[in-house]
């Protein structure tokens, strides 16, 4: 009897020790929701798209994209910092996650609550106008903005966002100070700019690209150190009188804190294969953007290079968010 209990014993230990790998090696087997913080037809929800769709040919699933909207992204990403920690649901968010700790107070907290999964790709900004507007340089705008302070506006994708704070630094180097007109995400606010509601902005390369080669809008510069392939006539901030201006919108994975090690590699591996695969680089490319696709760790200290940057900003600017 003693023998035959401990072999019991011993087989129901290894088949307790074997269930949650072979839980673990089937993963997926479901699809993924990749929550995405910003209005649909924006640029991170376009980059997503572009995205997704590879990697769960790469996964073997479907990767759902769900827009959350609102407050700068916080609204998206309390949504995927409250999910079961199963690899299932993923956040897809922009370069607001490195500096909404520094502006409001959050229902998480954004480095210990998620895991940096890749870092997708980065972009230059375009600064835009209307076409029909008045200005057709940066020093247009500068001399209207000081000819009215406080009275040319400008829109962003949300209080936060990295359009924000592209304009936040074009006021702070350029000594103006333009009104702030926020919107919940990039597609209405570059809507109100073709329509003449809003004097100017900062538009993702994703989502406004499109429209300034399609000639809805006119861009006036664009936020790189280097002028855009896409946009070969369009000079940079600093080829435009500010020397110090560059300022790079960023699209990026995370997962909730607590997903499984070899979850978080498996998707990293497919957004870093995602990004590398060359239908997917040539899209990414022609929307303006560069491909990137590192590791969790390289992206981490990406990550903390730029919240220590925009928290500075947020400082020197006493940026408040209503």
């Amino acid at each position: 009897m003693k023998t035959y209990l401990q072999r019991l014993g011993n087989a129901m230990a290894i088949l307790a020790a074997i269930t949650p790998a072979l839980a673990m090696a089937a993963f997926p087997d479901k699809p993924i929701r990749m929550v995405v913080p910003y209005s649909a037809g924006g640029g991170a929800d376009n980059t997503a798209r572009i995205v997704a769709q590879k990697m769960g040919e790469l996964l073997n699933t479907t990767i759902v994209i769900d827009n959350k909207p609102g407050a700068g992204g916080v609204i998206g990403a309390d949504v995927v910092a409250k999910a079961p920690a199963d690899g299932y649901t993923v956040l897809y968010d922009a370069s607001a996650f490195a500096v909404n700790a520094a502006l409001r107070k959050l229902p998480f907290n954004p480095v210990s609550d998620f895991i940096p999964v890749s870092l997708v790709a980065t972009a230059p900004q375009i600064l835009v106008v209307a076409t029909n507007a008045p200005y057709k340089t940066v020093a247009d705008l500068i001399a209207a903005a000081k000819k009215a302070p406080g009275k040319l506006t400008f829109a962003s994708a949300g209080a936060g966002t990295g359009s924000h704070l592209a304009a936040e630094m074009f006021d702070d180097q350029a000594k103006i100070e333009l009104l702030h007109v926020p919107y919940k995400g990039g597609a209405p606010a570059l809507t109100d700019v073709m329509g003449g509601q809003v004097a100017t902005y900062f538009g993702n390369s994703a989502s406004t690209l499109q429209y300034v080669t399609g000639g809805k809008l006119r861009a006036l510069a664009v936020t790189s150190k280097h002028r855009v392939g896409a946009l070969p006539n369009t000079p940079t901030m600093a080829e435009s009188g500010m020397p110090n201006y560059e300022v790079l919108e960023w699209n990026a994975v995370f997962l909730p804190k607590g997903t499984p090690p070899d979850r978080v590699q498996a998707i990293a591996n497919a957004v870093q294969q995602a990004v590398a695969d060359p239908a997917v680089k040539a899209k990414l490319q022609q929307a303006g953007l560069d491909p990137v696709g590192n590791t969790p760790q390289a992206f981490k200290a990406f990550l903390q290079t730029e919240s220590a940057r925009w928290h500075e900003l947020v400082k020197a600017r006493n940026i408040r968010v209503e």
